[in-house]
C-alpha cells in the first residue's frame, strides 16, 4: 500500500540530502523518481535540487497552480517504471496541493515522499507543513541541534550580521546565512 509520507525539521538537518539518497536508491534499484521543488527557491538553478553537500538531481518546478496529481498521471502513464514521487521544500504547497499528493498514494498507488520545515522563524506553521502533519500517513523527523547541543526544532531569521529579525513576511528564501536552527529554549528567548 503506498503512503503520503512528511519528514520535517528545522533548516540544515539535511532534508533536501536525504531525498536526494531516497531518490538513489529507487534508481539503483531499476525505479524512477519524479521529483518536485518550488519555483519560489531561487538558491540554487530553477528545476534543480540541491543540498548543502554537493550532491543536486533536476526536479520539476511547482508552483501554486501546479496540478500535482494530473502531472504525475501523466508521468506515470508514461514511465511504467516511475515508482515514488519526492517533494521537496513541501512546506510551500498548498492545502489543495497535499490533497493532491495523498491522492497519488491513494488512486494511483505510488509513494509519496515530501520534506520540508513544519514552522517559520515566527514558529507558525506553514500550509503545506500543516495539511502533511495532519494528513501523512507516516511522520518522521529528521533532527538537527541548536548551538546549545538540544535538539533543534525552530528556525530564527538574522540579518546580515547575525541579528535576529523577529517580524516579516512568512516567506524569505534562504539558507545558513538567514537562518539559524535553535532549541524552543533559544526561540524564546530571541523573541522577549
Amino acid at each position: 500500500m503506498a503512503k503520503l509520507y512528511f519528514y520535517y525539521s528545522a533548516m540544515n538537518a539535511g532534508k533536501s540530502t536525504t531525498l536526494l539518497q531516497s531518490s538513489y536508491n529507487y534508481q539503483e534499484r531499476g525505479m524512477d523518481t519524479l521529483l518536485f521543488t518550488p519555483i519560489i527557491d531561487d538558491r540554487v538553478e530553477a528545476g534543480t535540487i540541491a543540498s548543502r553537500i554537493g550532491l543536486s538531481a533536476k526536479a520539476v518546478g511547482f508552483d501554486n497552480n501546479l496540478n500535482l496529481y494530473d502531472y504525475t498521471a501523466k508521468a506515470i502513464a508514461q514511465n511504467e517504471r516511475l515508482k515514488c514521487i519526492l517533494v521537496d521544500e513541501a512546506q510551500f504547497l498548498t492545502k489543495s496541493q497535499v490533497a493532491q499528493l495523498s491522492d497519488i498514494a491513494d488512486q494511483l498507488k505510488v509513494p509519496v515522499l515530501a520534506y520540508g520545515l513544519r514552522t517559520d522563524f515566527r514558529g507558525e506553521p506553514f500550509e503545506g507543513s500543516l495539511y502533511l502533519l495532519a494528513w501523512a500517513e507516516e511522520l518522521n523527523e529528521i533532527k538537527t541541534i541548536c548551538h546549545c547541543g538540544r535538539k533543534a526544532t525552530m528556525n530564527l531569521r538574522v540579518d546580515e550580521h547575525g541579528k535576529v529579525i523577529t517580524d516579516g513576511d512568512q516567506v524569505e528564501i534562504g539558507g545558513s546565512e538567514r537562518y539559524i536552527s535553535v532549541c524552543r529554549r533559544h526561540h524564546k528567548a530571541a523573541f522577549t
